[in-house]
């Protein structure tokens, strides 16, 4: 696990001004555009929340303009970096952390978003379990997962090959299972999806087949 949270360190470093020039276009317009309203429908104002896997800090930043105070945290020291940048706000702090062992105490948080993060733990049920380590009783997160046809899965095709990939081509269904499994609650979901994709004709599928034609799939859970 060392070597591949280090090697995600190192590919998101690399990866980090990249990320950064099309963030603020994802959240504001793109494939994380309903995220925030998502999240605002569930989770309340009380204490910090956690931005775990913040990147550039644009979603952290956009939860504080919602009113939220919020700590966000990244494995990559690039990100966090760019995240300092963003406006300067009160209730919005930085740092550098990995998912794997946050430093907090027990029971910190009063909520969490984790947005395509997961994926890249080697060990998801071992993050789960450390995000649920930190967050209150009945907190709510809201989790993004990548679905089927999302084009990031090409960092995890090297598999078939033998190779050592940093990528786990986690999908939706798996996930939700997993965390029913491991002390939280599902309360609400919603799909995202790539343009062309015609909603009357979604509307007809069933929630495992929505979430099989999606690009991401967001889950509000609540730890038990």
């Amino acid at each position: 696990m060392h070597t591949w949270h280090k090697e995600a360190e190192k590919q998101w470093d690399e990866r980090a001004e990249w990320w950064h020039q099309s963030s603020e276009e994802m959240w504001e317009r793109g494939s994380r555009k309903t995220i925030i309203p998502f999240v605002t429908t569930y989770m309340r104002k009380d204490g910090y929340i956690a931005d775990i896997g913040c990147g550039d800090g644009y979603g952290s930043y956009k939860l504080c303009e919602q009113g939220y105070r919020v700590i966000g945290l990244d494995l990559s020291s690039e990100m966090i970096e760019l995240a300092k940048k963003q406006r300067p706000h009160e209730h919005l702090h930085f740092q550098q952390a990995d998912v794997m062992n946050l430093p907090f105490p027990d029971e910190t948080f009063a909520g969490a978003m984790i947005i395509n993060c997961l994926e890249w733990t080697e060990q998801p049920l071992a993050a789960l379990e450390e995000v649920r380590r930190v967050l209150k009783t009945n907190a709510y997160v809201c989790v993004g997962i990548l679905g089927p046809t999302a084009a990031p899965r090409v960092n995890s095709y090297r598999r078939l090959y033998g190779e050592a990939v940093i990528c786990n081509t986690m999908m939706p269904w798996e996930f939700e299972q997993l965390a029913k499994e491991n002390g939280f609650t599902l309360i609400a979901e919603e799909g995202v999806y790539k343009r062309g994709v015609d909603g009357s004709f979604l509307q007809q599928l069933s929630t495992e087949l929505k979430q099989a034609v999606s690009f991401m799939w967001l889950f509000m859970l609540q730890k038990k």
